[in-house]
């Protein structure tokens, strides 16, 4: 039974090649590499709709009674811990495996698990399975990753890397609009429903347009560059996966990233909220300068790897070091400046650009370039566990750090967010220390 579950994931080199060989090549290469860019990009934009479609519900189920908002909040919780540690376990595995198959398996569980808790109101239940969705989840992003090392080039990586991240926001515009019409609509159980619905339907969509490495085809592989030469070419993949966890500049980026994700999800989280209590904003009014983060963020992620690729010769340092400092200007600028829209606003669209930028470097791409590629996988789940364990720790941190200067005033809390406004500049100042100390390391292929 075993050996029947790893052989059917386990990738294979020879069983297509023979059809392929008198294909013609480029041809088919290339159609081959769009459908691979297309599967994994919208794929992993439905992961999304799998991801976030709790955080629509949420507001009806309290409403109902179903939860209070401590019982969402360890729920929400439980999915970031278990979606940090199978970032890391799931990148090891997706170096090994077919990446099809392990894709495609991952959306089609956490869609499943989506259509469960439409049926169930049990706290329990929700909290496992939730952790258990957060888990599956972890699978979607080495995957794609995993893909991209296998079909695209040095010099191409960067720019497909970035499109690709995009996939996030094309899942997050699905959900928000999508699946808050059917919750609106119907019922928060109907929406868990149709984002599992959603989920199956795209499961079977990359089963079916998603390949593997080229040389199961027989295309030829693609070469990057100094790998023939490199110490690592004729290393097993356990070794080489060694080699990335030992590897200084990794985990310093991956520190980086954590950093960098405490200021992200600090203005996703606690956002709205600063603005209303501490600026005096409407709900309505906070929102809209919250998303002109999203909608600018949505240009940094596309752009970033054509602006590497393209003005500084595929290096990442560069545009990391000149998009951090932009970053830390930006959230030091919404934090401490005067409550004005017009200014709130800018503040929010550098932020969102520089974020979508730094989310592609620091959130994976500058560690995939310094790695063998036949490990981008354990690369990208080095980054992972510590960028999310960072998300996870800034909620509860910032929380406490607001709550403990709460005053009430004549019966009316006043907040004071000096001590997490301080957490959150700097948390993007160390970031981007730590980013510019990984300068121009060599890179393992």
């Amino acid at each position: 039974m075993i050996e029947t579950i790893v052989g059917f994931y386990t990738r294979s080199t020879t069983q297509i090649g023979e059809r392929s060989a008198g294909a013609n090549t480029a041809n088919d290469l290339r159609k081959r590499k769009w459908s691979v860019f297309l599967s994994i990009t919208f794929g992993y934009g439905f992961y999304y709709v799998c991801r976030l479609s709790f955080s629509v519900a949420k507001k009806t189920m309290a409403d109902e009674g179903i939860f209070d908002v401590s019982q969402m909040g360890i729920i929400g919780s439980a999915l970031f811990f278990a979606y940090a540690i199978g970032k890391l376990t799931n990148g090891v595995i997706a170096d090994r495996v077919n990446v099809r198959r392990f894709m495609a398996t991952g959306l089609f569980l956490s869609a499943i698990i989506n259509l469960f808790l439409g049926f169930s109101s049990n706290f329990i239940f929700f909290l496992i399975l939730w952790g258990m969705n957060g888990w599956f989840q972890s699978i979607g992003a080495p995957s794609s990753v995993v893909s991209i090392s296998h079909w695209f080039s040095d010099r191409e990586r960067g720019t497909f890397y970035g499109m690709w991240s995009t996939s996030h926001n094309i899942g997050e515009a699905i959900t928000f609009i999508a699946i808050a019409v059917v919750v609106t609509s119907f019922s928060w159980r109907a929406g868990f429903h149709v984002a599992g619905a959603l989920g199956l339907a795209m499961s079977f969509f990359i089963w079916r347009f998603l390949y593997e490495r080229p040389e199961t085809y027989g295309l030829p592989a693609v070469v990057h560059e100094q790998s023939a030469e490199s110490a690592q070419h004729n290393k097993s993949l356990s070794a080489k996966q060694w080699d990335v966890a030992k590897n200084p500049a990794v985990w310093i980026l991956a520190f980086s990233s954590a950093f960098f994700y405490i200021t992200r999800y600090a203005v996703s989280s606690w956002g709205v909220f600063f603005l209303e209590a501490e600026k005096g904003y409407t709900t309505l009014e906070a929102s809209s300068i919250i998303s002109v983060s999203a909608i600018l963020g949505i240009f940094g992620t596309f752009f970033s790897g054509m602006l590497s690729d393209k003005f500084f010769h595929g290096r990442r340092n560069i545009p990391a070091l000149i998009f951090g400092a932009i970053y830390v200007v930006s959230i030091a600028w919404f934090v401490l400046g005067p409550a004005n829209s017009l200014s709130d606003s800018l503040s929010m669209g550098l932020f969102g650009f520089s974020l979508g930028v730094l989310l592609v470097y620091l959130g994976g791409l500058m560690a995939v370039d310094i790695c063998s590629k036949d490990v981008s996988g354990t690369a990208l789940g080095i980054i992972g566990v510590a960028s999310y364990i960072g998300a996870a720790l800034q909620d509860i941190v910032s929380g406490y750090l607001i709550e403990s200067e709460k005053l009430l005033v004549n019966g009316v809390a006043v907040y004071n967010f000096d001590a997490a406004g301080k957490l959150w500049i700097g948390s993007a100042c160390i970031s981007l220390v730590l980013s510019a100390l990984v300068w121009n390391p060599k890179a393992e292929e």
